[in-house]
């Protein structure tokens, strides 16, 4: 009896595993199989609904009279509704002098989330770049350093960091004077700094070298592969930090309360929102009105870049 040679044997095995099992679905698909069950799908439900339910009873109390929220819970819309736009009238044009107006500091937030979004995207894809790609002595002990920067708490940096403003001075001139947007920008730039460089770093440092290697060959340098070719493959997770450090920027109040300088010149909307309940908080209502008034620009923002922002988080993790 002849022995079947191996070659033969092995292709055999393959055209049978074919044939029994069929073709392996996409990637896609075999990933959403393994996350996607009947527990997880409930689960999920669960969450939703109980993140949903105060959101949904805050959307209610903000179009209820002051008396109606101060006197029921919002659920007694359904049984007795009253419906209003006093509150979102008095936090946009500032009705009451204890309750300021909303409208004018959409202007300063977007002032500093937009350059406090920007300025770090730059300044860390082009750090990962060299990181990932670059040649030079310490830069693995480099990286671990920026790394490492991380586990800093943010509250720990704000003192120091604005004695540092306060004493920059060539003269008697002050270089970042108090209560300008320069301080709000170069301070939210530091903080993201750290954490924008090493997830950046992760997804250019996946760009197959062949890619590299053949840029260089044909003659670019840096310059020409950055621009061309690093920054238009990682526009996903660029898209996805920048989405995340928006977010960041546009509901912060702490960096704003210690770098504004207490002007309302550069207040952003989070630090008006602070003061909408009053002197004495018994203006607490306006609250209801002035958040959705606020989660206006990250809702259209995140909905925008949607599909940039699920591509960044699942870049790097889907190999087959």
């Amino acid at each position: 009896m002849s022995a079947i040679p191996a070659d033969s044997a092995a292709a055999t095995a393959t055209v049978t595993e074919e044939t029994i099992t069929g073709p392996r679905p996409p990637i896609s698909r075999r990933v959403k199989q393994r996350l996607t069950s009947r527990g997880a799908t409930a689960a999920a439900i669960i969450i939703a609904t109980l993140w949903t339910i105060p959101t949904f009873g805050l959307f209610i109390s903000s179009f209820r009279p002051e008396d109606a929220i101060q006197d029921s819970g919002w659920w007694t819309f359904f049984s007795n509704p009253q419906v209003t736009l006093e509150n979102y009238a008095d936090v946009l044009a500032s009705g009451r002098s204890s309750s300021p107006n909303l409208g004018q500091y959409f202007i300063n937030s977007l002032a500093i989330v937009i350059p406090g979004t920007i300025f770090p995207l730059v300044i860390a894809s082009m750090a990962a770049y060299v990181f990932a790609w670059g040649r030079f002595r310490g830069k693995d002990t480099l990286f671990i350093f920026v790394f490492a920067l991380q586990i800093v708490p943010l509250q720990m940096a704000l003192i120091p960091l604005l004695s540092l403003f306060i004493n920059l001075k060539i003269g008697d001139f002050q270089l970042l004077p108090a209560g300008t947007y320069a301080q709000l920008w170069i301070a939210h730039t530091i903080f993201a700094l750290p954490l924008a460089i090493f997830l950046l770093h992760n997804f250019i440092s996946e760009i197959p070298n062949e890619v590299i290697e053949a840029a260089r060959v044909d003659g670019a340098g840096h310059a020409t592969i950055f621009w061309r070719i690093i920054l238009p493959l990682s526009v996903p997770a660029i898209a996805s930090f920048g989405i995340f450090q928006f977010l960041w920027v546009w509901n912060d109040l702490l960096v704003a309360l210690v770098f504004s300088g207490g002007t309302a010149d550069v207040a952003p909307i989070t630090q008006r929102l602070a003061e909408l309940t009053g002197t004495r908080g018994n203006e607490w209502h306006r609250l209801t009105a002035g958040a959705f008034i606020s989660m206006i620009i990250p809702l259209a923002v995140f909905f925008g870049l949607q599909r940039y922002f699920v591509r960044g988080l699942l870049a790097g993790g889907l190999k087959g």
